[in-house]
């Protein structure tokens, strides 16, 4: 070949390299703003939640008074599967409530298939024979889960309004007499009540998911249940009415959050969904890292598949714009975690291809102004003081970046994975502030292996750090190492929560044979 020609073909491809090259950058720098500018809506959506419910806060609410004769029925459905440790507690609780019992009907569905059966059927014989209302509606097929089991029971209910309770919360006795008035509102469909928590000081993991949650009961649901947006039935503590889930469709199996499906198309059919922060039912937090993971899974991914079957509706709906658009970002709040890890594995190849692109990595930090913010108005009873509530913010920081790997296979399942999936349900172990062990129970949850996804996200943390310092300084620390902390807390956590009951069996089985 002639030199002439030779040297042609090497531009030729330096040419098509460098505009390979080019299309790729451009390509990573969409991605890049695509991520911050999602980050940035999802923080200052917190934001706005933070003023709405700081406007609106001291509104009270004042419910009406209903003499005992024009109280409605109520049906109680409890959907419980293997409950061994929580389904004595909780139907106690329920046959406390302090309401006329001829206007009181309770379903236990069971869909167990352990000795939680056995157990849930000689309890309701026993309230049976105390004259209680307590129908036991047994599944053994598990057919659409949670929806499956509630869309059964719906069938043979008898009460005007229908209340639901998971197995780990306990209702106090005054419960419905301060739920129920609020019923006399013809227009209101649907009444959820606030989490509280039986094990929130267990340690300092339950302790700041506690706070995670206050901030969405608290602020959240406070702020769009007084401003007219749309909010969400949480599938427990919730009371609703039965002419609302008929006309509405009815309970569906096709996603995993029945709870979230139902409650948008209630309200885009016209009706109400309500709140009441001052009505506080207390539940068990996962203790277990691994059993929070699967809970956080399930409710990213069925958010996802919801989003995904009612989109097109809600954009029809005959509803203003800005609960609309407000809907949509907090159907789709779980987004949030892959554009995190998203703007996380683009910095370091834009910091070679584009440094000067890298002028928008401020942007990223307008998002982590928004949940702090929020968490740190959300005052309860277990944090009164903002400086308890300030203390727990890294904890619970590190917990939001590392559920970030688990949250993100979530919400691309959710997305682009057909069928519904398996409903993991969260065990519990009837824990406290101070019963904390359950290594012994059953229930706990196998680890997944998205640990080492985990802990590879943190070494590319680490690594950017190490690369991205010199070149840019001290700046880039903050997000990175968040990062790099909070996958390697959530992996770490998980392996050794996975390990140590293996350890303890080993160490207890050497010292039986030493001792024999």
């Amino acid at each position: 070949m002639p030199p002439v020609c030779g040297g042609i073909c090497i531009y030729q491809m330096n040419s098509g390299l460098i505009m390979l090259i080019r299309i790729v950058t451009i390509i990573l720098q969409i991605l890049y703003l695509i991520c911050l500018t999602g980050m940035a809506v999802f923080g200052l959506n917190n934001i706005v939640s933070m003023i709405l419910y700081l406007k609106t806060r001291n509104k009270n609410l004042v419910l009406p008074k209903l003499p005992s004769e024009k109280l409605p029925t109520v049906t109680i459905q409890l959907p419980i599967f293997n409950e061994r440790y929580m389904v004595k507690r909780l139907m106690k609780a329920v046959s406390q409530l302090d309401y006329p019992r001829e206007k009181l009907q309770v379903q236990v569905l069971d869909d167990s298939t352990d000795d939680t059966t056995s157990t849930v059927k000689y309890l309701v014989e026993q309230y049976q024979a105390q004259g209680m209302n307590f129908e036991w509606v047994h599944r053994t097929d598990r057919k659409g889960y949670k929806a499956g089991a509630l869309k059964e029971g719906f069938e043979t209910t008898t009460g005007e309004l229908i209340a639901i309770f998971d197995a780990d919360f306990i209702p106090p006795r005054n419960w419905l007499i301060r739920t129920v008035p609020t019923f006399s509102d013809p227009k209101l469909g649907c009444l959820q009540t606030r989490w509280g928590h039986l094990n929130p000081k267990m340690n300092a993991f339950t302790r700041a998911v506690a706070l995670g949650i206050n901030g969405h009961f608290i602020v959240e649901q406070t702020a769009r249940s007084r401003n007219g947006l749309f909010m969400n039935f949480n599938g427990s503590a919730g009371i609703w009415r039965r002419t609302c889930i008929i006309d509405a469709g009815g309970w569906q199996v096709d996603t995993l959050t029945e709870d979230l499906d139902l409650s948008y198309r209630a309200q885009m059919r016209g009706w109400k969904v309500s709140y009441l922060p001052d009505v506080v039912v207390p539940g068990e937090i996962p203790a277990q890292i691994e059993a929070f993971k699967k809970q956080q899974f399930r409710w990213a991914k069925g958010s996802f598949q919801t989003v995904k079957k009612l989109f097109p509706q809600l954009m029809r709906a005959d509803i203003p714009e800005q609960k609309r658009l407000l809907g949509f970002i907090h159907i789709t709040g779980y987004m949030v975690s892959p554009m995190m890890i998203g703007t996380l594995l683009l910095i370091l190849p834009l910091a070679f291809l584009s440094p000067h692109f890298l002028k928008f990595l401020p942007w990223t930090f307008i998002p982590t102004l928004g949940p702090p913010l929020m968490y740190l108005v959300s005052q309860t009873e277990e944090n009164p003081r903002w400086v308890d509530r300030l203390v727990l913010l890294p904890m619970l920081i590190l917990i939001g970046f590392g559920i970030s790997v688990n949250n993100s296979v979530a919400v691309f399942e959710g997305l682009f994975k057909k069928g519904t999936g398996e409903f993991v349900r969260t065990p519990k172990f009837s824990l406290t502030n101070t019963r904390r062990n359950w290594d012994d129970k059953k229930y706990k949850s196998v680890i997944s292996p998205m640990v080492w996804g985990e802990l590879l996200l943190a070494f590319y943390a680490l690594v950017s750090i190490y690369i991205l310092v010199p070149k840019f300084g001290a700046s880039i620390i903050p997000f990175f190492f968040a990062f790099f902390g909070g996958c390697f807390f959530m992996a770490g956590m998980n392996i050794l929560q996975n390990w140590q009951p293996a350890l303890k069996r080993s160490t207890t089985s050497l010292v039986s044979r030493h001792r024999s």
